[in-house]
């Protein structure tokens, strides 16, 4: 969640570190106090014009490659991503030292972050996989799903749906994070409806928990919890064959 409320920051206050006279700021002060023998100046930096470690390093790094290496033009994206991800790419030493310090000191962006955000993603879907097997439920995973040539997936499709609290569920999808009232927006707009529209009514499991007024949809046939539902009613696969057979 506080990643989040960074995030919104950052997109109201983008503005003000992004002006060509603030970057070329940022710049002078970042070679003054290298000049100076001054040690992670980047960092320390960051914390005074109150902007991410990493994104000040963008920053900086830019303003480096345009005057060294582009004779003031715009430098390529691709280079600039490539080389924040690999700093031993930087020809400075000095300030490839600095970029690796913001890598690994900045708790919020950064592909190492991005990692451990992954990992712990990977970790609470291959849960999500266990309690589906646990319950002996038939379901087909996000690859088996794009092989079929489906391009938005749940995490599980179940083969035959389940009834939880009295809802019918299809689908379940896995998220390792808090459900707020931002993400939950986002996600219903570019994950959850499209889902359903594909798959029917599903149930969505924040692991960290959600806000309680969130779980509005149960009706429209999306339901939020916290934990993988343990009373669950099966249906019988007959019953449901029989009944599309009649259709």
């Amino acid at each position: 969640m506080w990643q989040r409320q960074l995030n919104k920051k950052m997109k109201k206050t983008h503005f003000k570190h992004y002006t060509q006279h603030i970057t070329e700021e940022y710049y002078d002060r970042y070679q003054i106090a290298i000049g100076q023998g001054q040690e992670q100046v980047l960092v320390k930096m960051s914390e005074e014009v109150d902007l991410s470690p990493i994104l000040l390093a963008r920053i900086v790094l830019e303003r480096h490659l345009a005057h060294t290496v582009y004779d003031g033009e715009n430098v390529p994206k691709s280079v600039l991503s490539q080389q924040l991800k690999d700093p031993s790419l930087i020809e400075d030493a000095v300030l490839a030292n600095e970029v690796s310090l913001c890598l690994l000191m900045d708790d919020n962006y950064g592909h190492y972050v991005d990692t451990i955000k992954h990992s712990v993603g990977h970790e609470y879907e291959l849960l999500l996989k266990e309690k589906v097997e646990e319950k002996g439920l038939a379901y087909l995973g996000e690859d088996q799903l794009r092989i079929r040539g489906y391009d938005k997936t749940p995490d599980t499709k179940l083969e035959v749906p389940i009834a939880v609290d009295g809802h019918v569920v299809n689908w379940i999808e896995s998220k390792a994070s808090f459900g707020d009232e931002d993400s939950h927006k986002g996600y219903l707009k570019d994950q959850f409806w499209s889902y359903w529209n594909r798959f029917g009514p599903g149930l969505v499991i924040y692991w960290f928990g959600f806000i309680d007024e969130l779980d509005t949809n149960r009706d429209k046939g999306i339901l939020l919890m916290d934990h993988f539902p343990e009373n669950i009613v099966y249906m019988n696969p007959k019953i449901v064959s029989r009944a599309q057979s009649v259709t």
